[in-house]
């Protein structure tokens, strides 16, 4: 296919937030050949321009009605602050443009069933960035699941423990604030809570801890203590619909903390999948797994999952499979799973684990069928 051929097949797409969107929606959707940049929004105009300029993108404001008005953009990334999510995401479907939203989908499960039925009614499509999916050691970790390698699952721990939050001193922003959907729990287990979906199946109820283990921080304008009310640390259990437990502890306050590990037991083997890397939360995953009681070996990761090309941020390259997968989408108009449909039991198990919380108590966990069915 020629340059030019590809560049008129190409879908359009704007950037709408610039702080992850600019480290790893624009070198994604800019290096996926069937994908075009042509706006880029940011709520200061002269922003908007820099990075636009910096990115050979030719259009920039600080005017989203004014973005979605282009007919040549169908499609738009979403990367705010989850409490932008929302308005954002409506105006994107309400103009008849597909979407690509970051994680969390919403502040509550409720709002991110209003933008699947709004989906639905404009015949769009919307995905969200569930990277997990696309690494190919988690892919591998999945063939081999498929695959029985475990047998009847006995136990399964996750462990999410990094430092990025952990120093006091580091000043107040959403982050910080419930309201404005900031914590762990968003930032971390909305991953979680969808690749355990993914890998093992629905979550028949669960059990939530959910802690702020730094409760003030230094406010950024005025460096006096601001409080904080959002989750940096939750203890999670999981009943899932095959009887088994799943047990995960997710922290960003671990100094030292020993990283992103899965570990899989089952009645015929283990797997373990797991990285220490606490810079790049996708770079430096291993997989290693054993069978009747011998000793964890690492194993290979066949050719045909490893990525064509990688970036220093391990981010982007994922990102640009999730990207392909929308695309994909799009083409065929037809929804597959990582969809808006998986970002809403992904909500819907974060807002169970504020009830659970709440309540001290363990929760029943819906079907999404029946959630997304309901008005």
């Amino acid at each position: 296919m020629s340059a030019e051929h590809a560049s008129q097949s190409a879908i359009g797409v704007a950037i709408v937030g610039t702080g992850f969107g600019q480290k790893v929606h624009i070198p994604a959707f800019r290096d996926f050949p069937g994908t075009q940049l042509l706006a880029v929004y940011n709520r200061d105009a002269d922003k908007a321009s820099a990075i636009a300029s910096a990115n050979n993108i030719p259009f920039a404001s600080n005017n989203l009605a004014e973005i979605l008005e282009k007919p040549n953009i169908q499609g738009v990334s979403i990367s705010t602050p989850p409490f932008q999510h929302y308005e954002m995401a409506e105006m994107v479907l309400n103009s008849g443009k597909h979407l690509f939203l970051e994680k969390p989908t919403t502040l509550n499960a409720g709002d991110a069933r209003k933008l699947y039925h709004l989906m639905q009614k404009q015949n769009l499509q919307a995905t969200l960035n569930f990277e997990f999916r696309f690494v190919p050691a988690w892919m591998q970790l999945k063939t081999l699941l498929t695959q029985n390698y475990v047998g009847q699952t006995r136990l399964i721990k996750i462990d999410w423990l990094v430092p990025g939050r952990a120093d006091p001193n580091r000043p107040w922003s959403w982050h910080a604030s419930k309201e404005l959907g900031g914590g762990s729990l968003g930032a971390l287990a909305s991953h979680t809570f969808d690749y355990v979906a993914w890998l093992f199946g629905p979550v028949k109820r669960l059990c939530a801890r959910l802690i702020t283990t730094i409760p003030a921080r230094p406010d950024p304008d005025s460096g006096k203590a601001k409080p904080v009310d959002a989750d940096d640390t939750c203890v999670l259990m999981l009943e899932l619909q095959n009887g088994c437990t799943c047990q995960i502890n997710i922290s960003a306050t671990t100094y030292s903390g020993r990283g992103h590990w899965v570990e899989i037991y089952g009645d015929r083997g283990t797997l373990v999948l797991g990285s220490q890397n606490p810079k790049d939360y996708i770079h430096g995953f291993q997989l290693q797994g054993s069978q009747s009681g011998a000793e964890l070996q690492d194993l290979p990761i066949s050719d045909w999952l490893q990525f064509k090309q990688t970036y220093p941020d391990g981010r982007i390259a994922p990102t640009m499979r999730v990207v392909e997968h929308w695309v994909e989408m799009i083409q065929k108009g037809q929804a597959t799973a990582p969809s808006l449909k998986e970002g809403i039991y992904s909500q819907l198990l974060m807002d169970l684990a504020h009830q659970s919380h709440q309540q001290a108590a363990w929760v029943d966990v819906p079907g999404i069928d029946s959630f997304l069915a309901e008005s």
